[in-house]
């Protein structure tokens, strides 16, 4: 038996439960963890609140996909993992299929990677979800080079945090845009070139500005909604809009007729490109492997919460005041 969480109805953090439940062993190609440690994500917020781009089929459902642990057991055609191997498991399958919020759990061999010494379980569930969507959006699917231009909304999320660091990494100049005022130090501290407060700033105007009026090359935004229309306007000529999020919640125009036309690139991108893609995710996974080598990709926590406090943890992720990851704890 394990503790697991599950919910038995769509709705806000008090629906997650945590159930005593037999795992069982894993089938062909699964493998079973004891997990030590578990990466919160928006998307599973959305999830359990139905607003997620894919439903529950079934309730109870459990949850998550992203987390650090040890092979307990490994099912018949598993390869290359072993028994008691550190692992983290990649964000990679739905959460209609497995989940990961539990003392032990069930997933698929191929959504492991090999955890590297050093690592810690903290460390391996924060670090694959923020940047596997920060490098295979700003480098995989956009092309950003050195020298361009990006700008960043929900800078101070842990994907946001990200894609400031592969910015910085690439040689290009991250802009984050948050909110409030009171994120603006750390914001500068991370390695945003520059800080944009959307409550009190005209964004696509500091944009313009801080870019001679040329404009970004790339905007990476996890909001959507209306406010794609003001980003538009500080895009460069050819450059592109990538929509990695909607946390607005409101319908998204696309705004390039309203502007008279121009240039402008806009698409939308979820991790899911990288992680079934094999090529661009051995790609993904030596970017990331290497920068946490030498110290240039760090991942940035902001709470731990001991499982038996999952309510609180999600209640923390809506509040919008966390700045970096959650990372949910598993005691053994």
């Amino acid at each position: 038996m394990a503790r697991v969480v599950r919910f038995h109805e769509i709705g806000g953090p008090e629906v997650l439960r945590l159930e005593d439940l037999e795992i069982g062993e894993p089938g062909p190609g699964e493998v079973r963890i004891r997990v030590d440690a578990i990466g919160v994500n928006r998307a599973e917020a959305l999830f359990r609140s139905g607003l997620y781009i894919e439903r529950a089929k079934h309730l109870p459902s459990t949850l998550g996909n992203e987390a650090a642990g040890v092979i307990e057991a490994a099912g018949p055609g598993v390869a290359g993992f072993e028994e008691g191997q550190a692992v983290s498991v990649v964000p990679s399958f739905s959460h209609n299929d497995y989940g990961v919020y539990a003392e032990r759990a069930i997933v698929p061999a191929s959504a492991l990677l090999p955890r590297a010494e050093g690592v810690d379980a903290v460390t391996g569930s924060a670090v694959w979800m923020p940047w596997l969507t920060a490098y295979g959006a700003m480098v995989e699917v956009a092309g950003m080079r050195a020298g361009d231009v990006a700008v960043v909304t929900a800078a101070s999320s842990s994907v946001g945090l990200a894609a400031i660091q592969t910015a910085d990494r690439l040689g290009a100049t991250p802009v984050a845009v948050t909110r409030t005022r009171d994120k603006r130090r750390r914001l500068l501290q991370e390695g945003a070139a520059e800080v944009i407060v959307s409550d009190e700033e005209d964004v696509a105007g500091r944009v313009l500005e801080v870019t001679g009026g040329r404009g970004a090359e790339f905007v990476f935004d996890a909001v959507a909604g209306p406010g794609v229309a003001d980003l538009a306007r500080a895009v460069a000529p050819d450059g592109t809009i990538v929509l990695w999020g909607a946390q607005s919640g409101l319908p998204t125009p696309y705004p390039g007729f309203d502007l008279g036309m121009p240039a402008l690139n806009m698409r939308t991108y979820t991790m899911l490109e990288i992680t079934r893609d094999p090529g661009r995710m051995r790609r993904a996974t030596a970017f990331v492997t290497s920068g946490l080598r030498t110290g240039s990709l760090r991942p940035v926590v902001d709470r731990l919460f001991p499982l038996e406090e999952v309510v609180e943890a999600h209640r923390y992720m809506e509040s919008g005041t966390r700045f970096g990851k959650i990372v949910i704890t598993v005691a053994h």
